[in-house]
């Protein structure tokens, strides 16, 4: 067993990243570090005593991918006695949303070790890592019911057919392309620019902003 770290506790945090990438959701990976049985694993690390969990999630996360001022939030506490058979470790989980036309995060993304996964295909992933994804998985699409969560995903300018790529990648299915655009204009949070999108011989597409960036809307 490892001996105790004086400035750290038997705490941790993970931190499950999505992003889309060719209409796939996608999850941000850094390797273990055994060389010899590599598995793969979440951004993370130790939380210190002079620190709040939020303070060490963002830390944590910059530290193995370089991504700052991204969305997160706390998901779920992982405490089983035998998700580590080394020492006792409780671990909070965290998920942030990236977008991956975010010229910044991109470039964060594209260095180091980190790579990105389908969440659909996962590697050997460290410890109950695995889990922790899947359980993020499932809060992000419960969120989509009920809030604007998805909308953390999308550029400045988008068609609404790329939002619903989006959701459609989350979910896992094909959604009805009239009853989608219904619904989302029903939920104001979007307006329209004076500009369209041209794909081939399709019809040009209206392009549309989010009208507060950055925030997630909650709707009862």
């Amino acid at each position: 067993m490892n001996a105790p770290q004086k400035d750290v506790l038997p705490v941790s945090t993970d931190v499950v990243v999505f992003t889309m990438r060719e209409d796939c959701l996608n999850v941000l990976l850094v390797p273990g570090d055994n060389r010899v049985n590599r598995r793969w694993r979440l951004p993370g690390g130790p939380v210190r005593h002079c620190e709040h969990l939020d303070q060490a999630a963002e830390r944590n996360l910059q530290r193995d991918t370089g991504l700052s001022g991204v969305f997160l939030e706390q998901l779920y506490t992982f405490g089983a006695p035998e998700r580590d058979l080394e020492q006792r470790i409780i671990t909070v989980a965290y998920y942030a949303l990236v977008s991956a036309l975010s010229p910044s995060a991109t470039k964060q993304m594209s260095t180091g070790a980190a790579r990105l996964f389908p969440v659909s295909d996962l590697p050997t992933m460290l410890l109950d890592h695995d889990a922790i994804v899947g359980r993020a998985h499932c809060r992000l699409a419960a969120k989509l019911e009920y809030s604007t969560i998805a909308l953390q995903f999308m550029p400045n300018r988008f068609p609404l057919s790329g939002l619903q790529r989006v959701y459609e990648a989350i979910l896992g299915t094909a959604l009805d392309k009239r009853n989608f655009r219904k619904r989302i204009l029903a939920l104001d949070c979007l307006e329209e620019t004076p500009d369209f999108a041209r794909n081939g011989r399709h019809r040009p597409a209206r392009l549309y902003r989010i009208k507060t960036p950055g925030r997630v809307e909650i709707f009862k």
